[in-house]
């Protein structure tokens, strides 16, 4: 079982391309809206490797978003 968290935002497609790659992978994720926490961009940095959303975590290595998840689990 993979550990995978996904920062995100409401209005981001990429966020939701993503969230719906994981279901129809049947993969379980933690989602982590950074608006609604009131994060600003840069915290990002610190727990993925942009500050764009959205920023995909798994099994503790920073990935990237969804392009790099495609790449690597698609």
């Amino acid at each position: 079982m993979k550990d995978i968290k996904i920062f995100t935002t409401n209005w981001c497609p990429y966020c939701t391309a993503a969230k719906r790659f994981f279901k129809e992978k049947g993969w379980q994720y933690e989602e982590i809206n950074i608006e609604q926490i009131g994060w600003p961009r840069e915290k990002l940095l610190e727990v993925g490797k942009a500050m764009t959303v959205p920023q995909i975590v798994i099994n503790g290595e920073a990935i990237g978003g969804y392009t790099e998840l495609v790449e690597m689990y698609g």
